[in-house]
């Protein structure tokens, strides 16, 4: 029997999505437990966006639940928000605001205390090399600047969930980096983090489990090393690849080299 540390913060069982005929997601189930971080990863048009949205309350499932530590979210949605960070892929953003006033809007619909805000929002803009550009409209801001105040906003309050959809879109290296680190550290503090991408690199640099999709199901899942056994020797990007691209990529890339380096005619 279970006991309660070993309970999943976040649990989807058999989630489905269709888009009238379009079945997008297929019987997906997956599990996130306090210090954990569980990669869902699959190749553009695998479904993650689609799972991101009903695991964090934005999108109906046709079939199946999310669960929040044990509790269907729909029944408690506030209280599950409340405890929910939240990076979308395409953060849509008030351009008009300086990314202070985006930040202290963000504090009052959460309820922050004022003092508190000001510290959080202060070390957090510094940290991400933000600080000077804070007083700066939002619509004058890179993707990855944005990218930034959004996670930044998403970090505020606290949450016990992460949901990070594509988080490393746009940012360069350093940002990157500590980005990496930050995530890194809130799970070793106990948080629960769901972290969706296309890129294998990031996951295994990052997760401590991994989901794999193609075509809207799973097809491979478990820890990195359970999932890396599984590849029968392949390695984790071989696998991976073999699992959802079904390409040679070394032999597309050999084929786009010589027709590069041809000589004219």
């Amino acid at each position: 029997m279970e006991s309660a540390g070993d309970s999943p913060i976040l649990e989807a069982r058999g989630l489905t999505k269709r888009y009238g005929a379009v079945l997008a997601v297929r019987d997906v189930s997956l599990s996130i437990r306090s210090g954990e971080i569980l990669g869902v990863l699959g190749p553009n048009g695998a479904g993650k966006s689609t799972i991101v949205k009903m695991v964090t309350g934005l999108l109906e499932p046709t079939q199946g639940a999310v669960l929040f530590r044990g509790e269907r979210i729909g029944r408690e949605l506030s209280g599950f928000k409340r405890s929910l960070g939240y990076v979308p892929e395409q953060p849509e953003l008030y351009g008009f605001l300086t990314g202070w006033e985006y930040l202290d809007l963000v504090a009052t619909l959460r309820r922050l205390d004022r003092r508190s805000f000001r510290d959080k929002a202060s070390a957090m803009l510094e940290g991400f090399t933000l600080y000077g550009a804070r007083d700066t409209p939002i619509g004058s801001y890179s993707k990855g600047m944005r990218q930034r105040i959004v996670l930044i906003a998403a970090l505020m309050h606290d949450p016990d969930l992460l949901v990070l959809d594509e988080p490393f879109s746009g940012l360069d290296v350093t940002s990157a980096l500590v980005m990496r680190r930050v995530i890194g550290m809130l799970a070793a503090r106990g948080k629960a983090v769901f972290f969706s991408s296309p890129v294998l690199e990031q996951a295994e640099k990052l997760c401590s489990h991994l989901v794999v999709l193609k075509g809207g199901a799973v097809v491979a899942s478990g820890s990195i090393q359970e999932v890396s056994a599984g590849f029968a020797g392949l390695g984790l990007e071989a696998g991976f690849m073999q699992l959802t691209e079904q390409v040679d990529a070394d032999g597309i890339a050999q084929d786009i080299v010589s027709a590069a380096v041809a000589p004219a005619r």
